[in-house]
C-alpha cells in the first residue's frame, strides 16, 4: 500500500483517512486480502493509531472490511444481491418459507401505533411471527410480520397442544391462514435505520448496526391483511425491488409497525 500524506481539510481527520484507506484499497487490494496492520497504516500515513481504529471502524460498518480474529483485518466481499419482490419471495407462507426461518410467535393486542399502521383499534388481538432471512449462509435480515386475527378469523385454525413448540405451531397455523387469502396488492416502503439489540443479536452485529427496513403491506378483500417489517444489514445486502427498481419511501409507517 502506497504512502499518501494527509491535507488539512475541514472533514474530521478520521474520515479524510477513510477515502484515503478506501482508495488504496480498491485499487491495491482483492477481496479476501489481508491490508497491513494498524502500526503499518498509521506509520504510513502519519496518523495516529486511534485515529487509524475510527477510520478502520468506519469501513467496517460500511462493509468494506472485515476483522478475523488470529487473521487480521481483510478486504469484505461485495454486497449480497437480496431480491425484494412477489416473484422472489411470494405472499407469506408459500415460497418465503424457503428463504426465511421462524424464531418465534406472540398475540397481544395492538399497541396504538401497530393499530394504526394496520388500520384496526387498538388492543385487537395480532399475530407476530418473527423470523431471520440467510443468504450464502449468513443472516441478512430479521422480520416480524403483523397479521391482525381479524384478517383471519373466517379461516380455520390449528388447534395448539400447548407444548414446548406451541410458538412454531401458531406461527405454522397464522402463515397457513394467511396464504389462503387472495391477494389484492401489496406495497413497499424502504427507510434507512440502525438494528437495535435483539435484531442485532439474530442479525450476529452489534446493536446500532446499519439496516435497511422494508416495511411491505398486503392487502386482502379490501382491507389491509399483514405488515411485514424486515431489517436487511446494510453492510453486506444490496436490495433489489422488482423490475423497475423504482421504490416508494414512506418511513413514517414503517416506523410505527417496527416500534409496536
Amino acid at each position: 500500500m502506497g504512502t499518501a500524506q494527509l491535507s488539512a481539510v475541514p472533514e474530521p481527520k478520521y474520515w479524510h483517512l477513510r477515502t484515503v484507506l478506501l482508495r488504496a484499497i480498491d485499487s491495491e487490494f482483492a477481496t479476501g486480502e489481508v491490508i497491513p496492520n494498524e502500526r503499518e497504516l498509521a506509520a504510513r500515513f502519519g496518523v495516529a493509531r486511534a485515529t487509524l481504529r475510527q477510520a478502520l471502524d468506519q469501513l467496517e460498518l460500511e462493509g468494506r472490511l472485515v476483522r478475523r480474529r488470529g487473521i487480521g483485518t481483510l478486504v469484505a466481499a461485495p454486497r449480497v444481491g437480496v431480491p425484494v419482490n412477489r416473484g422472489a419471495e411470494g405472499w407469506p407462507g408459500s415460497s418465503r418459507e424457503q428463504a426465511w426461518r421462524t424464531v418465534g410467535c406472540g398475540t397481544a393486542g395492538a399497541s396504538e401505533q401497530l393499530a394504526g399502521a394496520l388500520g384496526i383499534a387498538t388492543g385487537e388481538p395480532v399475530h407476530t411471527v418473527r423470523r431471520v432471512r440467510t443468504a450464502q449462509g449468513q443472516p441478512v435480515a430479521t422480520e416480524s410480520l403483523h397479521v391482525p386475527e381479524s384478517a383471519l378469523s373466517h379461516l380455520p385454525a390449528i388447534q395448539l397442544t400447548g407444548g414446548p413448540d406451541e410458538g412454531e405451531e401458531l406461527a405454522k397455523s397464522v402463515l397457513r391462514r394467511l396464504e389462503r387469502l387472495t391477494v389484492d396488492g401489496e406495497s413497499r416502503a424502504v427507510e434507512l435505520g440502525v438494528a437495535e439489540a435483539a435484531e442485532a443479536a439474530l442479525l450476529e452485529r452489534p446493536p446500532g448496526t446499519p439496516v435497511l427496513v422494508v416495511t411491505t403491506q398486503y392487502a386482502s378483500a379490501g382491507r389491509l391483511a399483514a405488515v411485514a417489517v424486515s431489517t436487511y444489514r446494510a453492510d453486506t445486502c444490496r436490495l433489489t425491488f422488482g423490475e423497475t427498481g423504482l421504490v416508494e419511501v414512506a418511513p413514517v409507517a414503517a416506523a410505527a409497525a417496527r416500534t409496536a
